[in-house]
């Protein structure tokens, strides 16, 4: 059997002398794992980066194999994320939730986030508020999709401005007041589309991680007998930090 995809490294592990286990999230074949001969030599070391974009070649006797992977690059981001605390924080985070999805199944539309998201962290509040929405959609991936799109209790769409912890829908200012303490805060970048990092304030941001990161405990990492990584909280810590430093630099 033998197969050609597009692909980004999520995690390599050595396998004897030279080799290396290479898992990749594949556009079309979904999480996959291969050998890679030769993956553990300084030849190929810096091409199997987490994060890179690679070309890959699978090839196995029976589907159910490991197989062999034969890898060029493609997008080799690997050497400006280790550049910032963030994005080394963000990659391996970001790893981890592609994990939770099962082996060789595809999800086209998680890789094509993946792939916007990775590509975007020289910005450190854009690339918090896209890693926001790669939870989100995970969650919705995993079968526990919030609905923000109308308010929970009145139908409404204006306004949305909570969350409940119990059902995941969005909630109206004027039905949500009563019980505000109660209730999420919806960050404002999740109710209008994209924004830039100046759009973005550090609440926003600890406020939409408060909000996936509830969920996806209780969904899916809990029922694992997981919890979040700690390049989740290292992520949004070195991230709070750089904008923090950027306000303060001198022009």
């Amino acid at each position: 059997m033998e197969w050609t995809d597009e692909g980004i490294v999520l995690g390599v592990r050595r396998h004897g002398e030279s080799s290396a286990i290479v898992e990749l999230l594949t556009r079309a074949h979904g999480r996959h794992l291969g050998l890679v001969r030769g993956g553990a030599g300084s030849r190929m070391r810096p091409l199997l980066q987490p994060g890179n974009g690679v070309r890959a070649v699978w090839r196995a006797r029976l589907d159910e194999h490991l197989g062999t992977y034969v890898i060029e690059g493609l997008r080799l981001r690997a050497g400006a994320l280790l550049a910032s605390s963030h994005a080394v924080y963000g990659v391996t985070h970001l790893a981890a939730l592609a994990r939770l999805l099962p082996e060789r199944d595809p999800h086209e539309d998680i890789y094509d986030m993946l792939e916007h998201t990775l590509d975007d962290f020289d910005d450190a509040g854009g690339a918090a508020a896209h890693v926001v929405r790669f939870e989100l959609a995970m969650l919705a991936e995993c079968g526990f999709g919030l609905d923000l799109s109308s308010c929970a209790a009145t139908g409404a769409t204006a306004e949305l401005v909570y969350v409940s912890p119990k059902s995941g829908g969005a909630v109206s200012r004027s039905a949500g007041e009563p019980w505000r303490d109660r209730l999420l805060r919806l960050p404002a970048f999740l109710r209008e589309g994209e924004g830039g990092a100046n759009a973005v304030s550090d609440e926003d941001l600890q406020d939409g991680f408060r909000l996936t990161g509830m969920f996806l405990h209780r969904h899916v990492l809990e029922p694992r007998g997981q919890g979040h990584s700690d390049a989740r909280e290292g992520f949004v810590n070195a991230v709070l930090k750089y904008r923090a430093r950027a306000r303060t630099a001198v022009p």
